[in-house]
C-alpha cells in the first residue's frame, strides 16, 4: 500500500493497519523456525566467540 502522499502520521498508520488486516494470512512454515540460520562452529578457549 502506498501512503507516500498522506502527511498525517496517525492517518497513515490507520490506513496501513486496515490494509494489513485485509490481506491474506501467511501460509504455515514447512520447516522449523531457525533451521535455515547459518550454524556457528564452537571455538576453543582463547579464540574469538563468533566467526
Amino acid at each position: 500500500m502506498n501512503t507516500k502522499n498522506v502527511k498525517d502520521k496517525a492517518e497513515r498508520k490507520k490506513l496501513k493497519r486496515a490494509a494489513r488486516s485485509k490481506r491474506a494470512a501467511k501460509p504455515k512454515r514447512d520447516y522449523p523456525r531457525g533451521s535455515r540460520k547459518p550454524k556457528l562452529k564452537k571455538k576453543g578457549p582463547g579464540g574469538p566467540a563468533k566467526r
